[in-house]
């Protein structure tokens, strides 16, 4: 028989349900409006924050710290567009021999060009986001990936433009 009590659960890695898990289920509807706000402006002076949600300058700011310190906000971020008009942006998707490919993972964490690998459901294993200079440069990291030994196919497709673009939406 298992204990179902709360304060006994374990996770599948032997660990106690974190303080992020039960702070994701007794967010409220300030904290939901908190998070709304700071998704699209990070740098909202407190003061500013507090008046559009209607609580106290402290009240808010406990509200945050306590978002911050149970992992629902991992930090603030610049999000800065794009710099160079001739980065090529491209997406990689490839079909493993066998999961997981952790030598695989370690591999594309060593180039800077992969800003985002994200592993997949159906056909495909692995979708490898990638901004480069040059053709070149992409056919060489590409190189890198259809040698892996863990690498079946891979597919290369450049992306034309980006037609909706969401973060923390």
């Amino acid at each position: 028989m298992f204990d179902t009590h709360p304060e006994n659960r374990f996770t599948l890695f032997g660990m106690r349900s974190s303080t992020k898990e039960r702070a994701m289920r007794e967010l409220d509807q300030k904290d939901r409006e908190i998070l709304a706000i700071l998704s699209k402006e990070a740098r909202i002076p407190l003061k500013t924050l507090a008046g559009r949600i209607g609580l106290s300058r402290s009240a808010t700011g406990e509200r945050v710290a306590n978002l911050e310190k149970s992992g629902v906000i991992r930090g603030y971020r610049a999000d800065i567009g794009q710099i160079d008009s001739n980065i090529i942006r491209a997406m990689i998707l490839v079909s493993l021999k066998r999961t997981p490919a952790l030598g695989l993972l370690d591999e594309l964490a060593r180039h800077a060009e992969v800003r985002r690998v994200s592993s997949v459901s159906g056909q495909l294993d692995l979708i490898v986001e990638v901004e480069v200079p040059t053709i070149d440069r992409l056919n060489r990291l590409r190189d890198v990936l259809a040698t892996h030994e863990t690498v079946e196919d891979l597919t290369t497709a450049i992306v034309l433009r980006r037609d909706i673009e969401r973060e923390n939406a």
